[in-house]
């Protein structure tokens, strides 16, 4: 199973969009600067904002590259507040 999970830095202003198999070692990896240059890499201050579980991994990818293609900070808040979004996504990409 995969996660698309949003985070979010308080000291940037600025949500990174990610997707991957074992969220806990790849949210790790972003607060020890595993890939040095990364976006994450900018700050260590990165808190888990959102989540969407459950997903195979090709379906993760899927979600992953429409919500960062929207370039939106609002649709990421409705995704988070507004799970019948979540629930048209999954369907969109299943």
């Amino acid at each position: 199973m995969a996660t698309v999970y949003f985070l979010y830095s308080p000291s940037i202003d600025k949500f990174y969009t990610g997707s991957c198999k074992e969220l806990a070692e790849r949210f790790s990896q972003h607060l020890s600067e595993y890939f040095p240059g990364a976006f994450t890499g900018k700050t260590r201050d990165w808190n888990l904002y959102f989540r969407i579980d459950h997903l195979n991994y090709f379906q993760a990818r899927k979600i992953e590259n429409h919500i960062k293609n929207m370039k939106s900070r609002k649709y990421i808040d409705n995704l988070k507040r507004y799970p019948e979004l979540v629930g048209k996504l999954i369907e969109r990409y299943n």
